[in-house]
Formats: structure tokens, C-alpha cells, sequence
């Protein structure tokens, strides 16, 4: 007897009609075959959709989630107008308020399969107003989602009065990651300083560094090269990732080909956000115009881990966002001319495996053992979930559906003709038409 059986599941490494045994929020045991030697309280039967392990945002901002219209609008559209916006709204901020957006992006997450997400909490207001909240809502939402907190000071670590001390009263309240953000310091030399000063502060504590690094199109922005040489000073491999890196699609190639090694040997993460990014860099520009996405390829190419961040949605930087992170990884595909096979593949594994990797998360996986946290999509394999933006047909937290959607299938009258169209039957190498996913208790 076990809690759950999903039968004929495709899994992202190719394998196919495959069958899970689930139990005690664990998955029990994988291979083909296995539903028919178990009884179980629900079955879910995939039809050969593409089962997942969740979905993970490596970087966010719920403090600011849903915000879009407070004070006013972004009319410029640009990230210095967005970070002016926000400290116009930071000083009217309650608990309440930053709990209720907090608590209904969460539940959009949810909806989308998205069961992990690492969240930047501003600091630089020394009330932390922020960080109490989004602490009561880690609590709320831990039996659903993995929430980790990082203390960013938004406004810079030096540059912002009383920043430097409300970030570690952040820590010493339980938010989990120390933060950064070197290029909004007024000089070099107090940007290198921060980034020195936040990574002694994570090796005394123990704790891991997310730090916004080199978002700005100065080609002279050399923040991640120090990122790099302190984490190697203070031992913090596989513990430190580099948000951003926009500077890195300006910096000079021969540059580049001296600092991705370092990078390598200090065995930094890295988290861009295609989607913001984009939308926000080369404002200086007329023609050509630089989009702003830092060197995916060549940093995957090198070894280094890459997690594809959303970063926002719907607040003073953005006025579009989902919680998809299928959408996040549609566009880094584009915009980072991610077109092979393999390719499609990684970018895949840059918003699942490779970010669930950087939040150091446990259990995360589809193995025996694994917490049994999945997603069935409509689509048969990764590079369709992306092209499609699949629908999330069911998502299940310890081995507890949480989330069912209908698929997304139209029917057509054309004439006497009627039939159906099911967008997951249109992939080349189909194995045709699937029945829709039935469950029964």
C-alpha cells in the first residue's frame, strides 16, 4: 500500500512511461512497471506527459511583488526610476500589507509549480518592516514552499545610513543569505569594500552570499572579479552566487576569458534574470542596442552553475510577470540564442536542478528518497515545456496534490467538422495524441 501512483510519466532525461510509487511524502520507488504491483489511495495516471521535479525561482523580490501603481507608475520604464519608485513606497510599507502581496504571489507561485523561491528582503529601512514580514510569511508557507531569505541592502551597503547594522539584525532574525549590491556604492573602492565587509560577515556566520553584482552596462564594472578573489580568500566555494552579471555582455572578450576561469576556480553561482534584464539594460543605447543578458552559454560551457531568476513581478521594475518560470526560460533561450538541443535541455535545468542546486535545497530530485515535490506538464519532453509554456496539470508537495488544472485543449466547429487541438500533440517526434490525464481516487 502506498499514498500515491503516478503511471506513464516522461521524465526530463528522455526516460518514458515510467511509474512512481509514493510514500510518507517520499518517492518510494521509479522504473516502468511498478503501478501494477501496488495499491494505492490516488492514482494518477500522466498519459506520457512530462513529470518534473518543481519548479525554482533562484531570485526575487516578494518584498515588492504586486506593488505596481505604488505611488505611481514607472513612466520612464528604466531601474534607477524603479529603485527611486521604491523608496518612495519603502517608508509607507506595513506588515499587513507586505504580507497580503506576499501571501497571493506565493499562491501564484504555487499554481505554476514553483515550490522554491529564493526572495531578496530590502534592508536598507532600519524598522525591517520587510523582514518581519516576509519572515511570517516563510512560516506560513513552509509546508508548501521553500522560501529563502537574503538581506539585501537595496540602497548600498555603505551608501545607505544605518544599512550596514539592519542587515545584521536581518541575520540575527532568521534571514538566511547575506546580500549585496556593490555597483550602487558611490565609488569603486567603497563597492570593493562591501563586498569584502559582506563576505567576511558570511564566513563568521557560517552563512551563504547572493549579491546583485555588475547589473549596469559599464563594461569597467569589475565587481564579480572581487566577488571571486573573496570568496576564495574566505572559503566560500560552492556557498556564493552573482546575480546578474549584465556587465559581462559590454566587458572586452579577452577580459572575459581571464575572468570565467576565476569564477570557475571559486565555484560561484550564477543567477541571471532574462526577463528583466532585457527589459531594463542598453537604456543608453539607440542602435545597436545591447539586451543586457550576461554570457549564459559560455558560463555554462566553463562548469559554472546557472540558475534563471524572475526576479519581479508587476512592481516598480516590472509591469509584466507570470510566476512562469517556463516564461523566464523562454526568453533566455531567445535572447541568449540558446537554439540547439542541448541547449534547450540546460535551460531547462537552469530554472529545476541547477537552481534547487544554488538554494541548496535537500531531498530536491526525482531519485528514491527524494521528496516526492513534482510537476506534471502538459508537454512530453523539456524543449516542449518551453516552447509551449506548458500547462501545470498537477502539482504535488510531499506527495499531497496541492494544484490540478484542466488541460489546455480547444475545440473546433469548422463547418461540420469538430475536433480538437491539443498544442502537446504538435512537437515532430510526438508519439501522437494522449488522452487527457485522468485521476481517481
Amino acid at each position: 500500500m502506498v499514498d500515491l501512483v503516478i503511471r506513464d510519466a516522461s521524465l526530463p532525461d528522455g526516460r518514458k512511461n515510467i511509474d512512481l510509487l509514493i510514500a510518507d511524502g517520499r518517492i518510494l520507488a521509479i522504473g516502468p512497471g511498478l503501478a501494477a504491483q501496488a495499491t494505492a489511495g490516488e492514482t494518477i495516471d500522466a498519459s506520457g506527459y512530462l513529470l518534473s521535479p518543481p519548479f525554482v525561482d533562484p531570485h526575487f523580490h516578494l518584498d515588492a511583488t504586486l506593488s505596481l501603481g505604488l505611488p505611481r507608475l514607472n513612466r520612464s520604464g528604466t531601474l534607477l526610476e524603479g529603485i527611486a519608485l521604491w523608496g518612495e513606497l519603502r517608508p509607507t510599507l506595513t506588515r499587513e500589507a507586505l504580507v497580503e502581496r506576499a501571501l497571493r504571489y506565493c499562491h501564484l507561485a504555487i499554481s505554476q509549480g514553483l515550490l522554491a523561491i529564493r526572495s531578496h528582503v530590502d534592508v536598507s529601512d532600519p524598522r525591517l518592516v520587510t523582514a518581519e514580514a516576509l519572515l511570517e510569511v516563510r512560516d506560513i508557507v513552509s509546508p508548501y514552499i521553500d522560501l529563502q531569505l537574503v538581506a539585501f541592502p537595496q540602497d548600498g551597503y555603505y551608501r545607505a545610513p544605518q544599512a550596514a547594522s539592519a542587515l545584521e539584525r536581518a541575520l540575527d532574525m532568521g534571514v538566511d543569505v547575506v546580500g549585496g549590491i556593490p555597483h550602487f556604492e558611490r565609488t569603486m573602492a567603497d563597492a570593493a569594500a562591501s563586498v569584502t565587509a559582506l563576505c567576511r560577515l558570511a564566513a563568521e556566520r557560517g552563512l551563504p552570499v547572493d549579491m546583485h553584482c555588475d547589473e549596469t552596462d559599464d563594461p569597467q564594472s569589475r565587481h564579480i572579479e572581487t566577488l571571486a578573489a573573496e570568496t576564495i580568500r574566505f572559503g566560500l566555494h560552492r556557498r556564493v552566487a552573482a546575480s546578474h552579471l549584465t556587465s559581462m555582455h559590454s566587458m572586452d572578450n579577452y577580459y572575459v576569458s581571464k575572468l570565467i576561469p576565476l569564477m570557475a576556480e571559486a565555484e560561484i553561482s550564477v543567477i541571471p534574470n532574462p526577463l528583466i534584464n532585457i527589459m531594463l539594460q542598453g537604456r543608453h543605447d539607440s542602435y545597436p542596442k545591447r539586451r543586457g543578458l550576461t554570457r549564459v552559454r559560455e558560463l555554462m560551457d566553463a562548469g559554472i552553475t546557472v540558475g534563471f531568476g524572475h526576479d519581479c513581478v508587476m512592481d516598480p521594475w516590472y509591469t509584466m510577470g507570470s510566476g512562469d518560470m517556463l516564461e523566464v526560460a523562454h526568453m533566455a533561450v531567445h535572447v541568449a540564442q540558446m537554439a540547439s538541443v542541448e541547449d534547450r535541455h540546460r535551460a531547462f535545468d537552469a530554472i529545476t536542478v541547477n537552481s534547487a542546486r544554488i538554494m541548496g535545497l535537500e531531498g530536491y530530485g526525482l531519485e528514491p528518497g527524494c521528496n516526492a515535490d513534482l510537476v506534471l506538464l502538459q508537454a512530453r519532453d523539456p524543449l516542449e515545456a518551453i516552447r509551449l509554456k506548458a500547462t501545470r496539470l498537477v502539482v504535488i508537495r510531499r506527495g499531497t496534490v496541492i494544484a490540478r488544472a484542466q488541460p489546455r485543449v480547444s475545440t473546433l466547429t469548422l463547418g461540420t467538422d469538430t475536433r480538437t487541438v491539443n498544442g502537446a500533440d504538435y512537437a515532430p517526434f510526438s508519439a501522437g495524441p494522449s488522452p487527457s490525464p485522468m485521476h481517481k481516487d
